[in-house]
């Protein structure tokens, strides 16, 4: 999850800036053609942008996803502001990653369905036929690129998150080592600590960071709270929504590191499919890139005051080419 990167190039947000959470506008279905090819839907409203199918986009789609009529989309929630609950105790689903994806299902003539799976289960599920495409934070690694195929949407870096008024007077990564510090397991950040920080730790003569791995990201900020761990790692977009949001600013703090103004090893998120369904991505990076150009891309982003981490172009696996 980017939930963060392994080191990669990649550029990234600003402040959050506090916001509510939206209404979500459920799309209609569209059904095919005997063509194949996608009817024409009614406009779906987003971010306040009425958003009508792009024919070129959804000629691009695969014949079955067209036929269907609806992408099974596995989403870990909550991990605000990428993807959240409207409330309490409702299972309705809202965030960045949730209207986009809604956003380029309008553009291609069918229905993104967001499913609950956990983050470390979402590429075996998707190997199992259980969901066509994940819209999560995922960071575009390398790695992931084994499996999966990536359109590009945004990028990010890892946040330290502690608590308000920053007590253990962190400045930067540094400061971490020989503390106890808190993270989701299964993410990225677990990989920069182990791969890359836990060695400038020892170059520096410190001693390593006393990583705990929880199963989410609450957890982890309650470990905070009650004293288990001095600070959490992140995305930073999430770290200020976090800070920002919870107990009005009164909990939590980001550290403001100059070194890193827009988090640690900033890269690249991406929509992931599986690697042998191009097609289908090509349908998404179209899909996206027209949102991007007719500026419904910014207002989504803007919405939830993360415009900074937008990007310029919808690449597909970006990150193997920086």
């Amino acid at each position: 999850m980017s939930r963060s990167p392994l080191p990669s190039a990649g550029r990234l947000t600003a402040a959050l800036t506090l916001v509510s959470a939206t209404a979500l506008l459920a799309t209609g279905c569209t059904a095919a053609s005997a063509e194949g090819e996608p009817a024409a839907s009614e406009p779906v409203k987003i971010a306040g942008i009425e958003i009508t199918v792009d024919e070129d986009a959804a000629a691009l789609l695969p014949p079955e996803i067209a036929d269907a009529g609806s992408v099974k989309v596995a989403t870990d929630a909550p991990y605000a502001p990428f993807e959240m609950f409207t409330e309490e105790g409702s299972d309705e689903l809202t965030g960045v990653d949730v209207d986009l994806g809604r956003a380029i299902g309008a553009k291609l003539g069918v229905d993104f369905e967001f499913e609950q799976q956990a983050f470390d289960g979402i590429i075996p599920a998707l190997q199992a036929g259980n969901f066509d495409a994940t819209i999560t934070a995922m960071t575009s690694s390398v790695e992931r690129m084994e499996v999966l195929t990536f359109v590009d949407y945004s990028a990010s870096g890892t946040g330290i998150l502690t608590a308000a008024g920053n007590p253990e007077g962190i400045e930067g990564f540094l400061d971490l080592c020989g503390a106890d510090v808190a993270v989701q397991a299964a993410t990225s950040q677990v990989d920069l600590v182990n791969d890359v920080w836990q060695g400038e730790c020892e170059a520096n003569g410190l001693e390593p960071i006393a990583l705990s791995e929880f199963p989410s990201d609450a957890d982890a900020q309650l470990a905070i709270t009650s004293g288990k761990a001095i600070a959490s790692l992140l995305t930073k977009p999430s770290a200020g929504y976090v800070a920002k949001t919870t107990n009005d600013g009164k909990t939590f703090e980001v550290v403001e590191d100059p070194e890193a103004p827009n988090g640690y090893d900033a890269t690249l998120n991406g929509i992931g499919v599986l690697k042998d369904d191009p097609a289908f991505a090509e349908a998404i990076q179209a899909a996206l890139q027209s949102l991007m150009d007719d500026g419904t891309y910014e207002a989504i982003l803007d919405q939830y005051g993360v415009t900074g981490i937008g990007i310029d172009e919808a690449t597909i696996n970006g990150a193997a080419s920086s």
